[in-house]
């Protein structure tokens, strides 16, 4: 499931339309905080012919709902979207109740500096004070918690405060003239992310009404319905490279079982992502610096392997006589007809990502002398602080990261909570 069904609010789409065929309702919550919907309109031209290619195509069935534990086929997307407008951790949880209650601050344009060691304690990696600044520089202040922090900085946010902190590889840390506190080498390292690779193809105007940005400004002003309430597509193609495919025969298989996709294919907008490497980043001293990060997408040669694989498999799916007037052609790139050296060119030129980033903090067993947080989401060698982010995720999930972050704050919220 998306995240356990207390934590989510099924919601109809924008403008009320029935969506019955297009999601499962017995895989979604409908009590919880986090709104959940389906596109605002449709099906269209292209949602139909999804499903008679379907028929002609077994291997791309449509699946009902995403949720339901065998994603691989066609599903309608789902967004965290509710009554036109986007529905965020800071306005599923932080809801103007949740902002009235007296023991809580929110601190804007405000910089988490350094975690220290709390000065009235007896032990030596005690990290509960913070150093905090104004956003652009400034007088600091020191604010210490009398049981722990809860550290939620982000995949690039949290291990900057960490190594600014002397907590990370001690040679590196040394080498910046920062005093290192807790040897923890892997801080910042071994970041994940999906990989995004343009793929088009030609097609036949729709004969429908194009709704320009003022019309459909209007229609969200007025009623908070039209296109500005959905995100770039109605569908996703969830896919597999074969078994048997060749790349198996040189690389390991890094999904995580039978069941889980290599290949997303937002259907309608033509791009894909899979996996990228790690990170590799600039680092200085001064906690107001921006860090220059190398994500390292491409470094691994499977990712471009999986790639090939996965623009042959999106060839197949639009080669079905369903597409017949509408498809009238593919413009690649195309690893069946350009040289290698010239298609890893062009993917290479055009590679993004999907802003799914993992991994610069990651959990291990608590035994384990690699990673920086153990299975409680406490920082390893230390006492009095957790990561609650997505730092802590040891590889990129094989999905959106929006919900396995909420439900890992969730879990987190219980560990806390029975801890104090």
């Amino acid at each position: 499931m998306l995240w356990p069904p207390q934590h989510e609010k099924w919601v109809q789409p924008a403008g009320g339309r029935d969506p019955a065929g297009q999601f499962d309702p017995r895989v979604h919550g409908y009590r919880g905080k986090v709104l959940v919907s389906l596109p605002w309109n449709g099906p269209t031209d292209h949602d139909n012919r999804t499903a008679k290619n379907a028929e002609l195509q077994k291997e791309f069935p449509v699946i009902l709902d995403q949720n339901a534990g065998k994603p691989i086929g066609v599903t309608w997307k789902q967004s965290t979207i509710g009554n036109g407008e986007r529905s965020s951790a800071a306005t599923a949880y932080l809801g103007p109740d949740v902002r009235e209650r007296p023991n809580l601050t929110i601190l804007l344009n405000t910089y988490i500096i350094r975690v220290l060691p709390a000065n009235a304690s007896n032990l030596l990696h005690d990290f509960r004070s913070i150093e905090i600044a104004p956003r652009r520089g400034g007088p600091t202040r020191l604010l210490t918690a009398v049981n722990e922090i809860i550290l939620s900085g982000g995949v690039i946010g949290t291990p900057q405060i960490l190594l600014n902190s002397g907590i990370g590889n001690k040679t590196e840390l040394e080498a910046l003239g920062i005093p290192p506190l807790l040897n923890l080498p892997d801080v910042g390292q071994g970041m994940t992310e999906h990989v995004a690779a343009n793929v088009a193809w030609t097609v036949i105007p729709p004969n429908t009404t194009i709704i320009g940005q003022a019309t459909a400004l209007a229609m969200w002003q007025e009623n908070r319905t039209g296109p500005l309430t959905e995100m770039f597509t109605h569908q996703i193609l969830w896919s597999r490279i074969q078994p048997d495919s060749p790349i198996f025969k040189e690389f390991k298989d890094p999904s995580t079982g039978p069941t889980s996709p290599h290949i997303e294919m937002p259907l309608d907008v033509v791009s894909s992502k899979w996996t990228a490497m790690p990170l590799d980043s600039t680092f200085t001293s001064n906690p107001f610096d921006v860090p220059i990060i190398d994500l390292g997408l491409l470094t691994h040669p499977f990712d471009l392997a999986a790639i090939k694989e996965g623009i042959r498999i999106v060839k197949k799916f639009y080669s079905s006589a369903a597409w017949d007037g509408f498809i009238t052609g593919f413009r690649g790139p195309d690893p069946d007809t350009l040289s290698n050296q010239e298609f890893e060119k062009t993917v290479r030129d055009s590679a993004s990502t999907f802003l799914h980033p993992v991994g610069t903090a990651s959990m291990s067993s608590k035994n384990s002398k690699r990673g920086v947080v153990d299975h409680e989401l406490k920082l390893k060698g230390a006492t009095g602080i957790r990561i609650v982010d997505a730092s802590v995720f040891p590889y990129v999930l094989t999905a959106h990261t929006q919900a396995a972050v909420y439900i890992l704050a969730e879990r987190a919220a219980d560990l806390i909570r029975d801890a104090w």
